[in-house]
């Protein structure tokens, strides 16, 4: 008979493998139910992902705890299954004896890794030994191709304060319908945005099933807000799956047009839209091809970006990508901003934002585009709750992880309110 708690440490082995040595992300094998999850209960699923997301968080702490209890490292398996315990204990505070049977029971029973029980069994006891193994340690460093132009742009403590907010486990921000009620013990963010911390179930919380919130970063909702619809308007969010964005548009009243390339991302949009109560036409199409049929007042791009703002949220992210994708990111940024700003009436706006820490994906984006379309003129943010150094010297908003750090941080975007000139 198995240990209690097997089955989800298990599967976060498996988990684990694919992100870190198959380099797939964890958000594909979620979406598209990798087997090891088909057999478990929704609860052990639950465990699996949170396992693997904590382990990702604190892989280089892992392996440095580890190494001077291993002459040699151990195969794939039998390696994640000893970092993923040695994050419970440091981490997650869980009884050592339970960690330790768990997870050399399900050593013990795979076929490949039975002779490493053993070898298990004696490692994890060493470091059930050691108080507090991370005390001493830095949180895990991004990866090079992403910190070194960082430090080189706001320096080594910045870059390490950002870190530190990766390591943790991130808070759950909440958008509320115009009236609705926060959630009992939600916290009120400057932005306007509410804040639960700690674990969270979403389907549990108050006001889920009327549809009065939804999940959004606090710094994502941003962009809406900053594109101020207004009543009427017709207004078009380009990429706009899963729909925060839009449903912030079409609860302020305007007349949106969702625009999504994805097939089931745009579905999970609709059904978003009918939980909240909401009204949007919703549209699967390429944004590079797609034709309207009339002209907008207002236009939101987030567009398609390297995502380096959310790791804190995805921390698979570094384990999966390795920077050879910003360039093609960057001219396909320019080329739906050149068709976004295509799609709006004369004296229209447009908000571009990307959820990247690059300012390849963000400042410089801004300067090319002004320079491609002279008569755009940047509208300077005026939002309730901004910090004053937020707003970049050419009128942009930067958001970095760090920000508000001790409320549990924000993801990093970059975003700009742009003007077409009148005819």
């Amino acid at each position: 008979m198995a240990v209690e708690g097997t089955a989800a440490r298990a599967a976060a082995v498996d988990l684990l493998g694919a992100v870190i040595s198959e380099g797939l992300p964890l958000s594909q094998l979620l979406e598209e139910g990798a087997p090891v999850l088909a057999q478990l209960s929704a609860s052990d699923r639950a465990r699996a992902q949170r396992l693997t997301l904590m382990t990702l968080r604190h892989l280089e702490q892992a392996d440095a705890v580890l190494a001077p209890h291993l002459r040699k490292m151990p195969p794939r398996t039998v390696r994640n299954a000893l970092r993923l315990a040695v994050v419970e204990l440091a981490v997650d505070g869980a009884a050592p004896h339970g960690v330790v049977n768990a997870v050399v029971d399900m050593v013990r029973h795979g076929k490949r890794t039975a002779p490493m029980a053993g070898l298990v069994n004696a490692v994890l006891r060493k470091v059930t030994a050691e108080e507090a193994p991370f005390a001493k340690l830095r949180p895990q460093k991004m990866p090079q191709w992403l910190r070194q132009p960082l430090v080189h742009l706001w320096g080594r403590d910045v870059v390490s304060a950002i870190e530190a907010v990766q390591a943790a486990q991130p808070p759950l921000d909440l958008t509320l319908k115009p009236g609705a009620e926060r959630p009992e013990a939600a916290q009120a963010l400057p932005t306007g945005s509410v804040r639960l911390t700690g674990s969270v179930q979403i389907s549990a919380l108050a006001g889920y099933a009327e549809g009065a919130w939804w999940v959004q970063d606090a710094a994502a909702a941003l962009a809406a807000k900053l594109l101020d619809p207004q009543k009427g308007e017709k207004v078009l969010d380009l990429c706009a799956a899963p729909g925060g964005k839009t449903m912030q548009m079409a609860a302020a009243g305007a007349d949106v047009t969702a625009l999504d390339i994805s097939g089931p991302r745009a579905a999970r949009l609709a059904e978003n839209l009918v939980r909240t109560g909401l009204a949007a036409q919703v549209v699967t199409a390429d944004a590079l091809h797609w034709q309207p049929d009339a002209l907008f007042d207002a236009v939101l791009l987030d567009a398609p970006c390297s995502a380096t703002g959310t790791i804190r949220r995805h921390p698979d992210l570094p384990f999966v990508k390795d920077g050879s994708e910003i360039a093609d990111l960057v001219a396909l940024q320019s080329a739906l901003i050149d068709r976004a700003l295509g799609f709006l009436r004369p004296g229209g706006r447009l908000v571009f934002c990307t959820c990247s820490l690059l300012p390849q994906e963000g400042e410089a984006q801004l300067d090319a585009l002004l320079q491609r379309h002279p008569g755009v003129t940047v509208e300077r943010p005026a939002l309730e709750g901004l910090e004053p150094e937020w707003v970049t010297p050419a009128g942009g908003l930067r958001l970095r992880p760090d920000y508000w750090a001790e409320l549990g941080g924000m993801d990093g975007f970059f975003m700009a309110r742009l003007r077409l000139p009148a005819a």
